[in-house]
């Protein structure tokens, strides 16, 4: 069975290389929606798959540092890149273009490193992250697979060369979120409200 669970942020970005001229060389921004898919065999102990409510946790905390801005591409011009931290309290660098392709994946190795750290309390049996679906526009979007997320053609993304700035990592919940994750720190889900 899959279940699904959609969030939304609204972020900036400059898609280095494209086709369009606007998206490559001007700063602009989307109304992104992002859909989490999750699968599993199982039902828990309330008969879910996954407690929609448990992902207003850290799930959310993740895809909201996305929320209200700038993210960047390490291997943009690094004048480029040091003005937007210097003018932007909110910005997230990458080691890939942050197209809508690049986000579902970042969004999906964010996610699958959690979910595979973290410890459930009510019968959750392997679950899964099914698939990242990141809408950039209302007719377009990006759907990421597993097999998407790790492939090295597509560029690597390695949790180690994402940065979140100070005021994004101050909004999180959990302060360490990220460096949790990152050093495999285990989580135990809590009941959801």
């Amino acid at each position: 069975m899959i279940i699904r669970k959609e969030f939304k942020f609204e972020n900036a970005h400059v898609v280095r290389g494209c086709s369009s001229t606007r998206c490559r060389s001007s700063l602009h921004g989307h109304s992104y929606r992002v859909e989490i898919l999750f699968e599993s065999n199982f039902l828990d102990n309330g008969q879910m798959v996954y407690d929609f409510g448990l992902m207003k946790q850290n799930i959310k905390d993740i895809v909201d540092s996305f929320d209200h801005a700038v993210t960047l591409w390490s291997e943009d011009s690094q004048t480029y890149i040091a003005d937007m931290k210097k003018y932007s309290q909110r910005w997230v660098e990458l080691p890939v273009s942050p197209s809508a392709e690049q986000f579902s994946r970042v969004i999906f190795i964010l996610v699958d490193a959690l979910m595979q750290l973290t410890r459930t309390i009510n019968g959750e049996k392997e679950v899964k992250l099914y698939s990242v679906i990141v809408h950039e526009t209302a007719t377009g979007y990006a759907q990421g697979f597993r097999e998407d997320a790790y492939s090295e053609l597509m560029g690597a993304i390695h949790l180690k060369d994402i940065t979140f700035s100070k005021a994004i990592r101050d909004d999180w919940h959990d302060g360490e979120l990220f460096e949790k994750i990152k050093t495999r720190k285990t989580f135990v889900n809590k009941e959801s409200v």
